[in-house]
């Protein structure tokens, strides 16, 4: 009887007999990188014009009379405007820190693992997954 393959239990998967597989678990590695400045991009584009918007009577004064009081008062009297530049904020420190970590220091063994066992579900799964022809093919 055939059982089904089981997912590697070694951590970034370097058996030669599946180079394969270490390449597709850096192309999803890869794939979680762009989604991640991909959706910081998306914050970008869309909060922070409408916080902006929200705060240009404040800009109009910080641009003839800037002071650090000014600003202060400003993002406090406007506290959505300040929310959604502060998530934008937020959200790329946080991705620029997780990048710089993997870069320095690599993937941490906990993650590796999570990514072996995701692509052994997508290889799995086959072509109806999503992410199949960005992982596996």
């Amino acid at each position: 009887m055939d059982q089904p393959e089981e997912p590697p239990k070694t951590s970034w998967y370097t058996d030669e007999s599946d180079v394969s597989f270490a390449k597709q678990v850096q192309k999803l590695h890869q794939l979680e990188v762009y989604s991640r400045w991909l959706f910081v991009g998306f914050l970008w584009l869309t909060i922070t014009p409408l916080c902006v918007w929200n705060l240009r009577g404040e800009i109009a004064l910080w641009r003839q009379y800037f002071t650090w009081v000014a600003v202060r008062y400003g993002l406090y009297y406007h506290p959505l405007a300040s929310l959604g530049l502060f998530f934008c904020l937020g959200m790329t420190v946080a991705v620029l820190i997780w990048q710089s970590r993997n870069i320095l220091f690599g993937l941490p063994q906990q993650e590796k693992q999570r990514l072996e066992q995701q692509v052994f579900r997508i290889r799995q799964q086959g072509q109806s997954h999503p992410f199949w022809k960005w992982v596996c093919s």
